[in-house]
């Protein structure tokens, strides 16, 4: 099983799950972060911090979200590494309660 980043991160892309993921599974595309599900360990320790409640079990993905599972592990692939926490796009609040982002993920 492995935790999957949703659609709440895009736009916000807030860092402090990376800073707690024991594997380095978190990956950092221009505005969105992703999980690499083969190298996520299920450990439940990034859902928690992620103050835009981004980060769901793929058991427990909201209705309209499974496409992002998929999602995850394709740009996983193409995408860095980020381990280490940093500073939230200076625009991020206001993205925070929007909904319906999928459309603004940079690739």
């Amino acid at each position: 099983m492995t935790f999957v980043v949703t659609e709440s991160c895009i736009k916000c892309k807030l860092t402090d799950c990376v800073e707690v993921c024991p594997v380095d599974c978190f990956h950092e595309g221009p505005n969105f972060l992703v999980i690499d599900p083969d190298e996520c360990i299920d450990c439940t320790l990034c859902e928690p911090e992620c103050p835009v409640e981004a980060i769901y079990s793929e058991d427990e993905l909201p209705k309209g979200q499974e496409h992002f599972l998929k999602l995850n592990e394709d740009l996983s692939q193409d995408w860095p590494v980020i381990t280490e926490m940093k500073d939230a796009p200076a625009d991020a609040d206001e993205w925070r309660e929007v909904t319906d982002k999928l459309k603004y993920l940079e690739r």
